[in-house]
């Protein structure tokens, strides 16, 4: 459904060339919710922009439902014809909600399809019908001064759907709200991506947000994509940033001569007793030096970190009985392995805020 390929952004100012997307390649499937996260300065905000090219590319392609919109631009600063229609079914969602004060909300919500042409009829059914669809149906008289924040991203989203859109993009729609309203507002957005078989990209710091939402995720560094796929491909990709990510845990081996491993659980897995099962088998002690559960996408997952005794050779038979129950294995620490360097460093902070962090 988006399709970027090759897009690369750079803006001049005084003589100097700043590169805020450098060849992003990033695919998003029909009817799926994906999310990019990145620090601030990743580029998350050029690359939606560059997608319903509010922002120029300076290079590369971007294709929405079929459509190059690249080759639609033209080469003047103002938006063709056809551009200004292909973007009318591309929604958009602010994170500062962007509403006129002078205006009801019905009328906010109308404002785009009086862009559009409709009959003043026409407008308020459908700007009704999408109030009633996002639960404000008794706010249509009120002003948005009159609305709480929760009520103002409601009506942001109501009035990105009035033209009818197969894709809704969402640059960081949640962040200026508290963590229960943001709860509210993503419940919302995965409503209306299921009943309405919307396509939605949306940008994000918070991982909470991938966990509540999102499909497939990709993590964005210095205006390029460094980590990309499905979440529950992601969690059982060793090596995973984002898996760390989603689920940090913790703590350190008691000794240097002990072999320490993270254990991802998704699936069937994350209700089976693994560990138990593992030391009765194989007779061992098993600490549990940190663990974080939660649901993501409807699916029970899991992350464990756990210490075994003794060197990497003596755990080889043990970590293969991991491994063939289904488990996602990463050796953080094993002295004697091939190329093992001790731990890896994974304890630091995490990079992107687990929530609450706006």
């Amino acid at each position: 459904m988006i399709t970027t390929k090759d897009l690369t952004k750079v803006y001049r100012s005084r003589g100097r060339e700043i590169t805020a997307l450098d060849g992003v390649d990033l695919h998003v499937r029909e009817g799926e919710v994906y999310g990019v996260l990145g620090r601030s300065g990743a580029g998350k905000s050029t690359l939606i922009r560059c997608v319903n090219l509010l922002e120029r590319p300076t290079a590369g392609t971007v294709i929405v439902d079929g459509r190059e919109l690249t080759a639609l631009a033209g080469r003047g600063p103002r938006a063709g014809g056809e551009l200004r229609r292909a973007r009318t079914r591309i929604g958009m969602v602010f994170q500062h909600f962007n509403l006129l004060s002078s205006r009801t909300v019905q009328d906010n919500v109308e404002l785009p399809l009086e862009i559009l042409g409709l009959s003043g009829r026409e407008r308020a059914r459908k700007a009704l019908d999408l109030l009633d669809l996002v639960g404000l149906a008794d706010k249509a008289r009120v002003h948005p001064a009159q609305l709480s924040g929760g009520q103002k991203q409601r009506v942001g989203i109501a009035r990105a759907l009035a033209g009818d859109p197969k894709v809704l993009l969402s640059d960081e729609a949640t962040s200026a709200l508290d963590p229960e309203t943001t709860r509210s507002v993503l419940q919302l957005l995965r409503d209306l991506n299921r009943q309405l078989g919307l396509t939605i990209l949306l940008i994000t710091h918070e991982m909470d947000v991938v966990k509540a939402v999102c499909d497939s995720a990709a993590l964005m560094r210095g205006g390029r994509i460094t980590e990309a796929g499905t979440v529950p491909e992601l969690l059982a990709t060793p090596g995973s940033e984002l898996a760390r990510e989603l689920f940090p845990v913790g703590g350190q081996a008691s000794g240097d001569d002990r072999t320490v491993v993270d254990i991802t659980f998704h699936g069937e897995t994350a209700t089976q007793p693994v560990i138990s099962r593992l030391a009765r088998t194989y007779t061992i002690d098993i600490a549990v030096l940190g663990a974080a559960m939660d649901t993501v996408a409807g699916r029970q997952v899991g992350r464990m970190r756990i210490e075994l005794p003794g060197p990497f050779e003596e755990n080889v038979v043990p970590i293969g009985y991991l491994r063939e129950q289904g488990l996602g294995i990463e050796v953080v620490q094993a002295p004697g392995a091939p190329g093992a360097e001790g731990t890896d460093g994974r304890d630091a902070a995490p990079a992107l805020t687990q929530g609450g962090g706006r």
